[in-house]
């Protein structure tokens, strides 16, 4: 009978090694996961939008141009 109690508290002693295991492991890809949309989608965007800030100020009739023609067509294309 003794036998039996000590393989349950083993079982259940590597259940909890696993279940630890796992969720180490899904703590570190969720981090990573997030790291990578920070680098992956933050930065280009950010960079993007500076480049287009930089633009507009090297070329105000040629962005005032794009706006409004962006406007046009999104407009067009929301209405009703």
């Amino acid at each position: 009978m003794s036998h039996s109690n000590s393989q349950g508290a083993q079982g259940a002693t590597v259940s909890d090694k696993a279940r630890d295991v796992a969720n180490r492991a899904m703590s570190s890809a969720a981090e990573m996961t997030h790291d990578y949309a920070d680098h992956y989608v933050k930065e280009p965007a950010k960079d993007l939008f500076s480049l287009a800030k930089s633009y507009a100020k090297d070329h105000p009739d040629v962005a005032a141009m794009w706006a409004f023609g962006l406007g046009i067509v999104i407009g067009w294309k929301l209405k009703p």
